[in-house]
């Protein structure tokens, strides 16, 4: 009787990813993969239109908003193109919507293709050869422009209400991207531990919480509300 090879007949493993030279599909992907290291190659530049917002996924959403702002104002461009690949297709998508938010009457194309990447891994051990792995990469691109683009492209959308637009000088976004978030303890009035009055505001005393007398406590420290009248 012929035996089967584990995974050979099956259509989705073979398809999963296209791999040349990686040992047979017997073997886990995770062991094979441990005599091998992914040679990493310098990154080729690319030039960056002056209309372009290409957004990353370490970049912010504030500084894609003020880069719009700057494009739209001071270089008074009509349109801007935002482009995105990867894991940062979704900050993509928030800031169009962010910026459509910021300015009044912004038609939008949304246009989504891939790229091939092939990457190269060199084995640790002798007797091994190079092996490629090819993947596909997603990437986007949304226009967004004052001028009406083609209301036929599958990708359109028109500008959304103008009631749902909130326009902001371009001082203020500059502003909002140095403004930092703090995180902080207030100091109740009561003293530490259990005390009788539970209060909010500055002393010396550690009280958390709002409320009224509640009674004995062995609280240390001195309360404003316990001081006679």
């Amino acid at each position: 009787q012929a035996t089967r090879k584990k995974g050979s007949s099956n259509p989705r493993h073979r398809a999963a990813v296209a791999i040349r030279g990686f040992p047979p599909r017997s073997l886990s992907r995770s062991a094979a993969m441990q005599k091998y290291r992914k040679v990493y190659r310098p990154r080729e530049s690319s030039v960056i239109d002056d209309d372009e917002i290409r957004v990353t996924s370490a970049g912010s959403v504030s500084a894609y908003i003020s880069r719009a702002a700057k494009l739209f104002n001071e270089m008074d461009k009509t349109s801007v193109k935002i482009t995105a690949s990867g894991n940062a297709l979704s900050k993509a998508v928030s800031s169009a919507e962010v910026i459509k938010r910021r300015f009044k009457g912004l038609h939008q194309i949304t246009t989504l293709s891939s790229i091939e990447i092939v990457d190269e891994y060199e084995p640790l051990e002798e007797g091994l050869d190079k092996v490629s792995e090819t993947r596909n990469l997603p990437t986007m691109t949304i226009k967004l422009s004052k001028d009406a683009l083609d209301a036929k492209d599958p990708g359109y959308q028109e500008p959304i209400d103008e009631s749902l637009v909130q326009e902001v000088d371009p001082e203020e976004i500059a502003k909002s991207r140095g403004r930092g978030k703090g995180r902080g303890k207030g100091r109740g009035i009561g003293g530490r531990g259990r005390g009788m009055i539970k209060g909010v505001g500055k002393g010396r005393g550690k009280g958390k919480g709002k409320g009224e007398p509640t009674g004995k406590g062995k609280g240390k420290g001195k309360s404003k509300d316990m001081e006679p009248k």
